[in-house]
Formats: C-alpha cells, sequence, structure tokens
C-alpha cells in the first residue's frame, strides 16, 4: 500500500497538497478515468496519510483512546454480569446448603434409638452464623433499570401515569367547571396522622428498651443460677406479655378507639407486626448463643450492644445481627430519589382508586346480586388490583427498603428476587418477599422442624402458611375494621393448592403464563370483594349487631333502593 501510494504521489498533480472539499480542486482525470467513488475512497486514504508510509500519530491516539474506552466498558459490563451471575450463584448455593442437615439426619438416625435421634435433631439448631448469610448485593431492579428495554417499561408506567393525572384534570373541570386539586382521597386516608406518630413512638421506645432490658437481666444471672430452665420460662413469660399487651392490644385499641382511617391504621399494624418480629429474632438468636456458649470468656456472656439492637430496629431485615456489611458511602440523591418514587407512587394508587375503582363501586349496593354481576366485578378489578400489586411491590420492596439501606449504608440489598419468572408458586412464595420470607424460614419453618423433628415437614409447611394467611388476615380485619376473610380462605386453599400442583418442578414458560394468569384472577378477586364489603359497611350499618352479625359479610344483605 505505501509503495502504491508512492508511485500516486510521483505520478499524480496535486498529489502533495491538501485536497479540498470543493469540486474545482479534485483532480479531474481521477474522476474521468477511475470514477467517482473509487476517487472519494482514495482520497479518504490519502487523507490519512501523511507522510507515506507512516501513520498520522493524531489519528493513531485517538483511535487507540477509543479502542480502550470500548475495552473498558465492555470490562465493566462483563464484571457486572458476572458478580450477579456469581451473586445468584451463591444465593442457590446457600439455600440448597441449609436443607443439608435434613437429608443427614435420616442416615443418622438409623444407628441411634428414638431418644438420641429426637436429642441430636434438638441439638442441631444452628447458631445465628449458619442462618442466613448477609453479603454486599444490589438490589435487582437497580440492575435491571440499567438496560434501556427495562427502563422503557419504567417510562410507559410513568406515562400512565400522566395519562391518569389528565383524565382526572379534564373530567373534573367538565363536570366542576373548574380543576379541582383537593386529593380528598388522601386527606381522608391519612388523616389523623398527629396520632399515628404519637402511636408509633411509643411502640419503638418500647420495643427499644423493654426486650433489651429483659435479656440483659436474663443473660447476667444466667450462668450464677441453679435453675437456668426456670429463669428462661420467667422471663419468657415477661416477653410475651410485652409482645401481647405492649405491641398488639395496646395500638389495636389505639386505632379502634381513635378511629383511624384506613391508611393511617396500616401504617401503625405494619409497624406493629415488624416490630414484634424484630423482637422476636433478637431474642431468639441472641437465646440460642448466650445458652450454647456457657463458658465463653470466663463465664461472661457477650451481650449484643445497644447499638447494635438500635441499628437492628431500623435496618431493612428481620434477622438479626451483630454486624451486617456495610457500604463505604451513603449517595444522599439516591435516597431523595427513592423516597421521590414512593411519593410518586402514592399518587398514582390515589389517581387508580379515583378513576378505577370509586366509579366501579360507588353504586354497587344498588345492584341486585348475581354471579354476572360478581364476574363482571372481579373482572373489572384485575386493571386496578395488578396495578396497585406492582405500585405496592415497587414502593415498599424496592423504593422505601432501599432508601433506608442507603441512608443506613447497609449492603445487602436482596430484598426480593425475580419472582415475575417464577413458573410455580412455590417459587413465587420465596421470591416476592424475601425479607419476610427468610423469617418465616429460618424461626417458623427451621425451629418447627427442631421442635418437632424432620419428619414433619409437611406440617412445618402447613404451619408457615397458616401464620402467614392469619398474619394477613389480621392485618386487612383491622385496617378495613370488618372480619371478610377473603384473603385467608384464598392462602390456605388455593395458595396451599397451588403450592403443590405448580411446584418447582413445574419448568417452561407456559407455567410463567398460569402463574401470571393466577396472579391476575386473586388479586381482581380481592378487589372486588373487599371494595364491595366496604361500601356495604358504609351504606347499610347496624346499630346493635351481634357477634354474628360482625362475623357475617355485610356485602351479601346489603341492598339500597335506587
Amino acid at each position: 500500500m505505501s509503495c502504491y501510494l508512492f508511485w500516486i504521489r510521483r505520478n499524480v498533480p496535486e498529489a502533495d497538497g491538501e485536497w479540498d472539499n470543493n469540486d474545482a480542486s479534485r483532480p479531474a482525470y481521477f474522476r474521468e478515468v477511475y470514477g467517482w467513488g473509487w476517487y472519494e475512497s482514495l482520497r479518504g486514504t490519502w487523507r490519512g496519510v501523511r507522510p507515506i508510509g507512516k501513520v498520522d500519530a493524531e489519528y493513531a491516539i485517538n483511535k487507540k483512546m477509543q479502542l480502550k474506552l470500548k475495552a473498558e466498558q465492555m470490562k465493566n459490563d462483563l464484571l457486572r454480569q458476572l458478580d450477579s451471575h456469581f451473586n445468584h450463584f451463591v444465593d442457590d448455593l446457600i439455600d440448597e446448603s441449609t436443607t443439608l442437615d435434613s437429608s443427614v439426619t435420616p442416615f443418622l438416625s438409623a444407628s441411634m434409638t428414638k431418644e438420641q435421634a429426637a436429642m441430636a435433631n434438638r441439638q442441631a439448631r444452628a447458631p445465628p452464623e449458619k442462618g442466613k448469610h448477609f453479603m454486599s448485593r444490589r438490589s435487582l431492579l437497580d440492575e435491571l433499570f440499567q438496560v434501556n428495554h427495562i427502563r422503557t417499561i419504567y417510562h410507559m408506567f410513568i406515562a400512565l401515569l400522566i395519562l391518569f393525572i389528565v383524565s382526572t384534570l379534564v373530567m373534573d373541570f367538565i363536570d366542576e367547571g373548574r380543576l379541582v386539586l383537593d386529593f380528598d382521597l388522601l386527606v381522608y386516608a391519612f388523616g389523623r396522622f398527629p396520632i399515628v406518630i404519637s402511636t408509633w413512638l411509643c411502640m419503638f421506645l418500647s420495643t427499644l428498651l423493654i426486650p433489651y432490658g429483659l435479656f440483659l437481666f436474663w443473660a447476667s444471672g444466667y450462668q450464677a443460677t441453679k435453675h437456668k430452665v426456670l429463669r428462661t420460662v420467667f422471663f419468657g413469660v415477661l416477653f410475651l406479655l410485652f409482645q401481647t399487651l405492649g405491641l398488639w392490644a395496646a395500638p389495636v385499641y389505639t386505632v379502634i378507639h381513635f378511629q383511624l382511617p384506613p391508611a393511617s391504621r396500616f401504617i401503625v399494624i405494619l409497624e406493629q407486626v415488624r416490630l414484634m418480629m424484630k423482637a422476636h429474632s433478637f431474642i431468639r438468636e441472641n437465646l440460642s448463643r448466650v445458652a450454647m456458649n456457657r463458658e465463653k470468656n470466663g463465664g461472661i456472656q457477650q451481650v449484643p450492644q445497644f447499638s447494635h439492637y438500635l441499628y437492628f430496629l431500623f435496618a431493612p431485615t428481620l434477622i438479626y445481627r451483630d454486624n451486617y456489611p456495610r457500604n463505604p458511602t451513603i449517595r444522599w440523591s439516591y435516597v431523595a430519589t427513592k423516597f421521590a418514587q414512593v411519593l410518586g407512587c402514592l399518587f398514582y394508587a390515589y389517581y387508580i382508586f379515583v378513576r378505577l375503582c370509586i366509579p366501579l363501586f360507588r353504586n354497587i349496593s344498588r345492584e341486585p346480586f348475581s354471579l354476572k354481576v360478581l364476574v363482571l366485578c372481579i373482572f373489572n378489578s384485575i386493571l386496578p388490583g395488578v396495578l396497585v400489586l406492582f405500585l405496592a411491590f415497587f414502593a415498599f420492596l424496592h423504593c422505601w427498603l432501599n432508601a433506608f439501606a442507603e441512608m443506613l449504608q447497609f449492603a445487602d440489598r436482596m430484598f426480593y428476587k425475580d419472582w415475575w419468572n417464577s413458573t410455580s408458586f412455590a417459587n413465587y412464595y420465596r421470591t416476592w418477599n424475601v425479607v419476610v420470607h427468610d423469617w418465616l424460614y429460618y424461626y417458623a419453618y427451621k425451629d418447627f422442624l427442631w421442635l418437632f423433628t424432620h419428619r414433619f415437614r409437611a406440617a412445618a409447611m402447613l404451619s408457615v402458611f397458616t401464620v402467614s394467611a392469619v398474619v394477613h388476615e389480621y392485618v386487612l380485619a383491622v385496617c378495613f375494621g370488618f372480619f371478610y376473610p377473603v384473603l385467608f380462605c384464598l392462602f390456605m386453599c388455593f395458595g396451599m393448592a397451588f403450592n403443590f400442583v405448580l411446584h418447582d418442578r413445574r419448568k417452561g414458560p407456559v407455567w410463567n403464563v398460569v402463574m401470571w394468569t393466577s396472579l391476575f384472577l386473586g388479586q381482581g378477586m380481592l378487589v372486588c370483594l373487599y371494595s364491595q364489603e366496604w361500601y356495604a359497611q358504609q351504606h347499610c350499618p347496624l346499630t346493635n349487631p351481634s357477634f354474628l352479625d360482625m362475623l357475617k359479610p355485610r356485602s351479601w344483605t346489603c341492598r339500597l333502593n335506587s
């Protein structure tokens, strides 16, 4: 090539000069003999070679920098993918390793008597460091939102919110002749907020001081006393009394006595459940540690520091540890973005109820009940039900927990997994809410097997489903102000059946479609039936209801004349 360009320089006029972009400065015989395209190609090659046989230094440096930047970008993408795959591999390995003890037990029991096997099972309770393993990892949506295709779906939901806002403003302007921006539904739902704040402060301070104080007194004299079991039972009864009277009865009385609206009730009751689960985790983890390490440090037990317990009460996890993996810095812009997204989801839910739910259920009691009305109600409720499901997941499990994790420099952000890819309800239950699933797995399922040996796995699974269903129905009953066990029936009947029918061996996209179809129908039934009962309670109040009247759904008999 260099020899050929040298011939051109010797034989072509104007080859040594800088060729301009004007047609007049281009050699005419090149265009006539070789054609315009060949001339332009030669001209571009000539511009990049100055002098002949040597590469332009500036061009080479620019090309090298471009290649270096591209290589760095490919390196970061590759490392990110490898890190994601490695984290998933470690998570699966940890989940599988927790079941090894159950596979080893039958072989050990073959050479033991029943008493020895039962004693071995009861002594096989894993210490805290053998339970859930915390590691530094990002939330899955934070990784997925770096992909343009996934971020576009997020943009589509924002566009849908804009359409909800515009349609609401237009309808209000047509009906009222002016723009209505009072947000009366939000004002009502979050009413009496000072009572909510004061109730939360009482719950938090009591959870901060009483469980830690009870554990401190118990651990300080545990080694000196000769009646260790009696001492443990005594302090255990005191702790249960605190859980029952202080954290359960008092908040329920508060929300009923002051007649708090639904959203305010949800804040109090959900915080009540969260603090009760955290207090149980703290006592459970440290009780076993003190009981197993009896002669540590010359007989003096290592009681957890108060600062560790205080950090745990705010940390986005329900499993207590003295220390968690921490990030070095706090990204306050990230925190502000997450709280802004929570606020956006709140307004999103407001417009869903205003545009899709209230017009549908406001006059539902005026229509005679029939199977046709019920079926149409369920299918019309699927869209708002699914949207509320997505908003609850995104607002709480992603935005809210990540905001607190960032402020506390909490590095383990696996609050959920890819539940949307589930092909079985068993996998869906494990991946939808990892925070609650971990608590149920270690403190309900594993402890049940520890108490009743590993032969009762079906009973342990049934107990976990029952506890979860009862707590979910309790929250809805207290917050809505009526007992209508729709969620409990769906959870215990269809949920249990789907857990065994749609198990982990079901693979393939068709089972993912079945899972989503069942989820959509379930959300439609929940929104339809609970909304009907809510308006029936408002339209058909009872003066002196009996206990049976309080248990019987009002929507079955409430019919208003037009």
